[in-house]
Protein backbone atom coordinates (compact mmCIF):
# COMPACT_ATOMS: atom_id res chain seq x y z
CA UNK A 1 0.00 0.00 0.00
CA UNK A 2 1.03 3.74 -1.21
CA UNK A 3 1.86 5.35 1.91
CA UNK A 4 0.46 8.90 2.52
CA UNK A 5 1.39 11.71 0.44
CA UNK A 6 4.06 13.63 1.99
CA UNK A 7 3.52 18.26 1.60
CA UNK A 8 7.15 19.51 0.92
CA UNK A 9 6.79 23.66 2.07
CA UNK A 10 7.40 26.33 4.89
CA UNK A 11 5.25 25.76 8.30
CA UNK A 12 2.97 28.20 6.79
CA UNK A 13 -0.14 29.04 4.37
CA UNK A 14 1.54 30.50 0.73
CA UNK A 15 1.01 28.10 -2.30
CA UNK A 16 0.73 24.76 -0.37
CA UNK A 17 -2.51 25.74 1.38
CA UNK A 18 -5.06 24.99 -1.25
CA UNK A 19 -3.13 21.19 -1.66
CA UNK A 20 -3.77 21.09 2.06
CA UNK A 21 -7.35 22.08 1.35
CA UNK A 22 -8.11 19.68 -1.73
CA UNK A 23 -6.26 16.53 0.31
CA UNK A 24 -8.57 17.21 3.99
CA UNK A 25 -11.42 17.40 1.16
CA UNK A 26 -10.90 13.99 -0.49
CA UNK A 27 -10.40 12.87 3.33
CA UNK A 28 -6.59 11.66 2.71
CA UNK A 29 -4.19 12.24 5.78
CA UNK A 30 -1.14 13.63 4.99
CA UNK A 31 2.45 14.21 6.24
CA UNK A 32 4.17 17.64 6.04
CA UNK A 33 7.84 18.37 5.95
CA UNK A 34 8.34 21.63 6.91
CA UNK A 35 11.43 23.67 5.07
CA UNK A 36 12.48 25.52 8.16
CA UNK A 37 15.83 26.93 6.71
CA UNK A 38 17.21 28.48 3.44
CA UNK A 39 19.89 25.18 3.56
CA UNK A 40 16.66 22.92 3.93
CA UNK A 41 15.62 24.42 0.72
CA UNK A 42 19.17 24.06 -0.87
CA UNK A 43 19.19 20.76 0.37
CA UNK A 44 15.94 19.72 -1.43
CA UNK A 45 17.38 21.21 -4.59
CA UNK A 46 20.90 19.41 -4.67
CA UNK A 47 19.48 16.05 -4.33
CA UNK A 48 17.13 16.58 -7.19
CA UNK A 49 14.10 16.71 -5.80
CA UNK A 50 12.85 20.12 -7.15
CA UNK A 51 12.52 19.76 -10.61
CA UNK A 52 12.28 23.80 -11.12
CA UNK A 53 14.23 24.52 -7.77
CA UNK A 54 11.30 25.57 -6.14
CA UNK A 55 8.37 24.82 -3.88
CA UNK A 56 5.59 23.53 -3.32
CA UNK A 57 6.49 20.03 -4.14
CA UNK A 58 4.50 17.11 -2.80
CA UNK A 59 5.30 13.86 -3.11
CA UNK A 60 2.71 10.69 -4.05
CA UNK A 61 2.35 7.80 -5.94
CA UNK A 62 6.15 7.34 -6.44
CA UNK A 63 6.41 10.86 -8.05
CA UNK A 64 7.89 14.21 -6.46
CA UNK A 65 5.26 16.60 -8.29
CA UNK A 66 6.30 20.45 -8.41
CA UNK A 67 4.17 23.37 -9.76
CA UNK A 68 1.25 24.25 -7.86
CA UNK A 69 -1.47 23.72 -10.57
CA UNK A 70 0.13 20.27 -11.77
CA UNK A 71 -0.03 19.27 -8.02
CA UNK A 72 -3.95 19.58 -7.35
CA UNK A 73 -4.96 18.90 -11.15
CA UNK A 74 -2.82 15.56 -9.82
CA UNK A 75 -5.07 15.41 -6.58
CA UNK A 76 -8.24 16.38 -8.04
CA UNK A 77 -8.37 13.39 -10.21
CA UNK A 78 -7.16 10.59 -8.18
CA UNK A 79 -9.60 11.55 -6.09
CA UNK A 80 -12.48 12.36 -8.00
CA UNK A 81 -12.74 15.73 -7.33
CA UNK A 82 -12.27 16.99 -11.10
CA UNK A 83 -15.72 16.59 -12.59
CA UNK A 84 -17.35 13.50 -14.59
CA UNK A 85 -16.27 14.59 -18.13
CA UNK A 86 -14.00 17.16 -20.17
CA UNK A 87 -16.78 19.77 -20.20
CA UNK A 88 -17.11 20.03 -16.37
CA UNK A 89 -13.14 19.47 -16.06
CA UNK A 90 -13.09 23.08 -18.16
CA UNK A 91 -15.55 25.05 -16.24
CA UNK A 92 -13.92 23.50 -12.99
CA UNK A 93 -10.31 24.89 -14.36
CA UNK A 94 -12.41 28.21 -15.29
CA UNK A 95 -13.94 28.70 -11.73
CA UNK A 96 -10.86 27.41 -9.86
CA UNK A 97 -8.37 30.00 -11.82
CA UNK A 98 -10.57 33.06 -10.99
CA UNK A 99 -10.70 32.06 -7.35
CA UNK A 100 -6.64 31.56 -7.32
CA UNK A 101 -6.49 34.85 -8.85
CA UNK A 102 -8.49 36.39 -5.77
CA UNK A 103 -7.00 34.34 -3.35
CA UNK A 104 -3.63 34.73 -4.69
CA UNK A 105 -3.94 39.18 -3.84
CA UNK A 106 -4.62 37.91 -0.54
CA UNK A 107 -2.13 35.55 -0.11
CA UNK A 108 0.55 38.33 -1.23
CA UNK A 109 -1.07 41.31 1.24
CA UNK A 110 1.02 40.12 4.50
CA UNK A 111 4.64 40.71 2.34
CA UNK A 112 3.11 44.25 1.10
CA UNK A 113 5.40 47.56 2.24
CA UNK A 114 3.08 48.26 5.51
CA UNK A 115 2.42 51.84 3.57
CA UNK A 116 0.95 50.05 1.04
CA UNK A 117 -1.65 47.64 2.80
CA UNK A 118 -4.74 49.70 3.21
CA UNK A 119 -4.60 50.67 -0.30
CA UNK A 120 -4.07 46.74 -1.38
CA UNK A 121 -6.34 46.14 0.98
CA UNK A 122 -9.10 48.17 -0.45
CA UNK A 123 -8.13 47.05 -3.45
CA UNK A 124 -8.53 43.21 -2.69
CA UNK A 125 -12.33 44.05 -1.82
CA UNK A 126 -12.93 46.11 -4.57
CA UNK A 127 -12.41 43.27 -6.44
CA UNK A 128 -13.97 40.67 -4.22
CA UNK A 129 -16.89 41.94 -4.83
CA UNK A 130 -17.07 43.37 -8.10
CA UNK A 131 -15.59 41.21 -10.24
CA UNK A 132 -15.27 37.65 -8.54
CA UNK A 133 -17.99 36.99 -5.82
CA UNK A 134 -20.51 38.62 -8.68
CA UNK A 135 -19.79 36.00 -11.20
CA UNK A 136 -19.68 32.73 -8.45
CA UNK A 137 -23.25 34.19 -7.35
CA UNK A 138 -24.60 33.93 -10.84
CA UNK A 139 -22.73 30.54 -11.39
CA UNK A 140 -24.43 29.13 -8.37
CA UNK A 141 -27.79 31.12 -9.53
CA UNK A 142 -27.71 29.38 -12.83
CA UNK A 143 -26.64 26.08 -12.11
CA UNK A 144 -28.91 25.45 -9.37
CA UNK A 145 -26.97 22.75 -7.63
CA UNK A 146 -26.01 23.96 -4.73
CA UNK A 147 -22.22 23.26 -6.15
CA UNK A 148 -20.25 25.02 -8.82
CA UNK A 149 -20.03 22.44 -11.36
CA UNK A 150 -22.08 18.90 -12.04
CA UNK A 151 -24.41 17.74 -8.58
CA UNK A 152 -21.31 16.61 -6.51
CA UNK A 153 -18.33 18.68 -4.74
CA UNK A 154 -15.57 19.49 -6.86
CA UNK A 155 -12.03 20.78 -6.58
CA UNK A 156 -13.91 24.56 -7.87
CA UNK A 157 -16.01 24.28 -5.01
CA UNK A 158 -13.29 23.78 -2.43
CA UNK A 159 -11.13 26.17 -3.66
CA UNK A 160 -14.07 28.71 -3.69
CA UNK A 161 -14.33 27.97 0.02
CA UNK A 162 -10.95 28.14 1.01
CA UNK A 163 -10.99 32.29 -1.14
CA UNK A 164 -14.41 32.92 0.86
CA UNK A 165 -12.74 32.17 4.33
CA UNK A 166 -9.75 34.27 3.50
CA UNK A 167 -11.84 37.01 2.16
CA UNK A 168 -13.67 37.21 5.26
CA UNK A 169 -10.84 37.10 7.86
CA UNK A 170 -9.91 40.43 6.07
CA UNK A 171 -13.69 41.99 6.23
CA UNK A 172 -15.97 39.67 7.94
CA UNK A 173 -18.77 40.76 6.22
CA UNK A 174 -17.55 40.70 2.60
CA UNK A 175 -20.32 38.14 1.66
CA UNK A 176 -23.39 39.60 3.44
CA UNK A 177 -24.45 41.20 -0.27
CA UNK A 178 -24.25 37.41 -2.44
CA UNK A 179 -26.58 35.34 0.10
CA UNK A 180 -26.02 32.06 -2.77
CA UNK A 181 -22.58 32.30 -1.40
CA UNK A 182 -23.82 32.82 2.05
CA UNK A 183 -25.31 29.33 1.71
CA UNK A 184 -22.84 27.89 -0.49
CA UNK A 185 -20.09 28.30 2.22
CA UNK A 186 -22.52 26.97 4.66
CA UNK A 187 -23.52 23.97 2.73
CA UNK A 188 -19.43 23.41 1.87
CA UNK A 189 -17.86 23.75 4.94
CA UNK A 190 -20.36 20.90 6.70
CA UNK A 191 -19.47 18.51 4.28
CA UNK A 192 -17.74 15.97 7.30
CA UNK A 193 -14.06 15.88 5.81
CA UNK A 194 -13.94 19.73 5.97
CA UNK A 195 -15.63 20.37 8.42
CA UNK A 196 -12.61 18.40 10.29
CA UNK A 197 -10.43 20.14 8.52
CA UNK A 198 -12.10 24.01 9.86
CA UNK A 199 -11.55 22.37 13.22
CA UNK A 200 -8.52 23.28 15.61
CA UNK A 201 -5.72 21.49 15.58
CA UNK A 202 -6.23 20.46 11.60
CA UNK A 203 -3.27 21.19 9.09
CA UNK A 204 -5.02 24.17 8.10
CA UNK A 205 -2.20 27.03 8.45
CA UNK A 206 -3.42 30.38 10.63
CA UNK A 207 -3.43 33.95 8.35
CA UNK A 208 0.44 35.31 7.86
CA UNK A 209 1.73 36.99 10.68
CA UNK A 210 4.80 39.94 10.23
CA UNK A 211 6.80 36.99 12.26
CA UNK A 212 5.48 33.77 9.91
CA UNK A 213 6.39 36.59 6.62
CA UNK A 214 9.76 37.40 8.08
CA UNK A 215 10.26 33.95 8.23
CA UNK A 216 9.39 33.19 4.92
CA UNK A 217 11.15 35.53 2.87
CA UNK A 218 14.59 34.34 4.65
CA UNK A 219 14.37 30.85 3.42
CA UNK A 220 12.96 31.51 -0.10
CA UNK A 221 15.32 34.89 -0.91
Amino acid sequence: MAGKPKLYYFNGRGRMETTRWLLAAAGVEFEEQFIESKGCLEKLRQDGYLLFQQVPMVEIDGMKIVQTRAILNYIAAKYNLYGKDLKERAFIDMYCEGAMDLNEMIMMLPFKPADTKEKEHATIFERATTRYFPVFEKVLKDHGQGFLVGNKLSRADVQLLETILMAEELKADIISKFPLLKSFKEKISNIPTIKKFLQPGSPRKPPMDEKACEKAMKIFH
